[in-house]
C-alpha cells in the first residue's frame, strides 16, 4: 500500500511563485472545459472506417495484467448509478476500463459515445466479441444463447426478467455445433461485414475468450482458467452480476430490461463504442481520445476506474502520469470519476461479503488537487472521493 502523505496548503502562505503556479493551473483546467472554436459536433453513427481507425489509431502497444477478467469481479458497481444520474449530463462522454461491466453505465448514463481504455488487447478484442454478438442478437434471450452457446429455451420473451432469463439457461447444456456456428458468425461479421483488420492472433484471442463464456456459461467468473485450479475463487458469476442492483434497490443491468439491452445495442449497431488498447500512464491513448473530444465540442461524463489507480501508485511514478493524461481531458463542473475501493480502503460503504465499493469524485476537483500538490497517495485519492 502506497505511503500516507497529506500536503496542505494556506493561500496566504504561499510564496508568490507557488501562487502564480496555482493560478496558471487554474486557468489550464477552466481551458479544459473550453469547446474548441470551429469544433465539429459528434455524428449519429460511425462509419465502420471511422470507428476502426479510432480503434487503431488511438492504441497503445499490447501490455500486460495478471488476471484474463472475462467479468468484473464487484458486485457494487451500480451502486452509485443514481448518485451520478444527479450529478452527471446527459449526451456527453463515457470512459471507462475492462469489459461489460461498462455496459451497465452506457445504458444508464446514455453518453453520446463511449471509449474503453484496457493495456490488455485482450480485452479490446473481447469487446469486439460482445459487439458481433450482441448486433447479430434479436433480443436478450438471444443474446445470451449465442453467447454461451446455448439453445435458446422455450417460455422466454421481452418481457422476461434477468432472473428468468438466467434461472431458464442455467440448465440448459453448452452446445458444440451451436458454438462453431456462433463463432464463424463472429469473424464472418467483424471481417467481412464490417472489414476489421484483424489478425491470425486476434482471432485465436476471440476464440479462447468465447470459449470461456462456452464453457462456464452463466457461471463465469473473473479469472475462470485460473479458477479451475483454485484461483480467485468466490468471485461473483456473470449472472450474479447481471441480477444486482443499485443503491435503491433498482436492477440497472443491461441484461435487467429489454429497454436497456435495445439502447446497448443501438450504440453497438452505430460504432459508438469504441474499445481502445491503453495503459492508463501511457503516453497516447487517453491524450488522443481527449484531442480528438475537443475537437468535436464534447465533455467528458464519467470515467469508469476500477481500481487501475491502486496498481498505478504502486508503480514508480505512474499515477502523475495518469492524472498527467486526465488534464488533457476536455472536462466541467460535474465530470466524474468512478472507482472501485477494495478490502475496506474507502472506509467501507459495502455491505458484508461484498469485495469492492464504488466512490465517486470530481475529475476536475482532483485535477486540480494533484496540480496543486495536494493530491499524492491512493489514500488522497480516497479521502477526496465520495
Amino acid at each position: 500500500m502506497p505511503s500516507i502523505r497529506h500536503f496542505r496548503f494556506a493561500s496566504a502562505q504561499l510564496a508568490p511563485r507557488v501562487a502564480a503556479r496555482i493560478a496558471f493551473v487554474a486557468a489550464t483546467t477552466v481551458c479544459l472545459a473550453t469547446p474548441t472554436l470551429g469544433a465539429q459536433r459528434f455524428p449519429s453513427k460511425l462509419s465502420d472506417g471511422e470507428f476502426w481507425k479510432l480503434v487503431t489509431d488511438f492504441s497503445e502497444a499490447n501490455g500486460y495484467f495478471r488476471s484474463d477478467n472475462f467479468v468484473s469481479n464487484e458486485t457494487t458497481y451500480q451502486w452509485v448509478i443514481p448518485d451520478l444520474l444527479r450529478t452527471t449530463k446527459p449526451g456527453g462522454v463515457y470512459l471507462g476500463v475492462g469489459p461489460d461491466q461498462n455496459f451497465t453505465y452506457l445504458v444508464a448514463l446514455r453518453p453520446k459515445i463511449a471509449f474503453i481504455f484496457d493495456i490488455r488487447r485482450q480485452n479490446m478484442l473481447t469487446h469486439l466479441m460482445y459487439k458481433a454478438i450482441i448486433e447479430q442478437s434479436s433480443d436478450r434471450a438471444d443474446f445470451l444463447s449465442r453467447l454461451f452457446a446455448r439453445p435458446r429455451p422455450t417460455g422466454l420473451d421481452t418481457a422476461s426478467t434477468a432472473e428468468a432469463l438466467f434461472g431458464a439457461y442455467q440448465s440448459v447444456a453448452r452446445d458444440t455445433i451451436l458454438a462453431r456456428k456462433d463463432l464463424a458468425a463472429m469473424r464472418e461479421r467483424l471481417t467481412k461485414q464490417h472489414g476489421f483488420t484483424l489478425s491470425d492472433d486476434d482471432l485465436s484471442t476471440i476464440a479462447y475468450v468465447y470459449q470461456a463464456f462456452v464453457d462456464a456459461g452463466p457461471d463465469l467468473t473473473y479469472n475462470f482458467a485460473q479458477g479451475r485450479l483454485g484461483y480467485g475463487r468466490g468471485m461473483p458469476s456473470y449472472a450474479q452480476l447481471q441480477i444486482e442492483a443499485d443503491s435503491a434497490g433498482v436492477r440497472r443491468s443491461y441484461m435487467a430490461t429489454e429497454a436497456n439491452f435495445r439502447a446497448l445495442k443501438e450504440l453497438e449497431v452505430n460504432n459508438l463504442v469504441v474499445p481502445v488498447v491503453g495503459d492508463f500512464a501511457g503516453p497516447k491513448a487517453i491524450r488522443s481520445v481527449g484531442t480528438y473530444l475537443k475537437d468535436h465540442n464534447a465533455t467528458v461524463t464519467a470515467f469508469y476506474l476500477s481500481n487501475v489507480e491502486q496498481y498505478l501508485f504502486n508503480q514508480e511514478d505512474d499515477w502523475r502520469k495518469f492524472f498527467g493524461n486526465v488534464s488533457a481531458l476536455p472536462l466541467d463542473s460535474s465530470s466524474t470519476f468512478i472507482r472501485s475501493v477494495f478490502n475496506g480502503m474507502g472506509f467501507s460503504r459495502a455491505g458484508p461479503g461484498m469485495r469492492a465499493q464504488q466512490m465517486l469524485a470530481s475529475m476536475l476537483t482532483q485535477v486540480r488537487l494533484f496540480n496543486e500538490g495536494r493530491l499524492a497517495s491512493y489514500y488522497d485519492v480516497i479521502q477526496t472521493s465520495r
